[in-house]
């Protein structure tokens, strides 16, 4: 039995990094603590390889344990994430104009980018007694049934949009089906006015009145 050359990884397997990135992935809004056996189901990593990396990552300081001892998303990551030029710079230059916009309209004031074929949000001021909160910062927002969403496909790239529109679409929360030619035309309208505006009834009444931002 001869030793496996120094250097080079299994030819079976995912490279480490790619298995401590799964298992930071597998945590969600709705899947905030995990225990170790749940890590190792989420992600199909096997116990003893799902151990030896959240030990690393608790070093690091990706993952933390909560009192109950499950693993949790660390503060060092939130401490890099907030580095990023898109969420942290942007932020930085837009929040005097989301602060007067908030005082203005007491309501939630959302600031957002395109992320993939989602929109990701990267700040959000709300008052106490405003609508629901549907959305969080970090949290992902739908291009075709949101405010910004909307803003954001509509100055897309023509190929982006097609692709966009060519796959499933359904209004959240409503549940409701999107007609690909009626988006088109709101993404026609969006472009025109300068303004995203979307009024529902349900599951609560809601107006969402979007604007794009250009330049710094």
């Amino acid at each position: 039995m001869t030793d496996a050359p120094r250097g080079r990884r299994p030819p079976h397997g995912a490279p480490v990094i790619d298995r401590a990135f799964a298992l930071l992935g597998a945590f969600s809004a709705t899947r905030r603590a995990m225990t170790l056996a749940e890590l190792s189901r989420a992600t199909g990593t096997p116990p003893s390889t799902a151990l030896r990396l959240a030990r690393r990552l608790l070093h690091w300081g990706a993952l933390e344990r909560d009192g109950a001892g499950r693993y949790v998303i660390g503060l060092r990551l939130w401490e890099l994430a907030s580095l990023a030029p898109r969420g942290h710079g942007l932020r930085e230059a837009a929040l005097p104009y989301l602060e007067d916009l908030y005082e203005a309209t007491h309501q939630h004031v959302l600031l957002a980018v395109r992320d993939g074929t989602e929109a990701l949000l990267v700040e959000r001021l709300s008052a106490r007694d405003a609508v629901d909160v549907l959305y969080r910062v970090g949290g992902r927002l739908p291009l075709h049934s949101t405010g910004v969403g909307l803003v954001l496909l509509a100055h897309a790239e023509p190929e982006f949009q097609d692709r966009v529109l060519a796959g499933p679409l359904v209004h959240e929360p409503e549940g409701l089906p999107a007609s690909p030619a009626v988006l088109r035309r709101t993404l026609a309208r969006v472009r025109g006015t300068g303004l995203a505006v979307i009024e529902r009834a349900e599951p609560g009444p809601l107006v969402s009145v979007a604007a794009p931002v250009r330049d710094g």
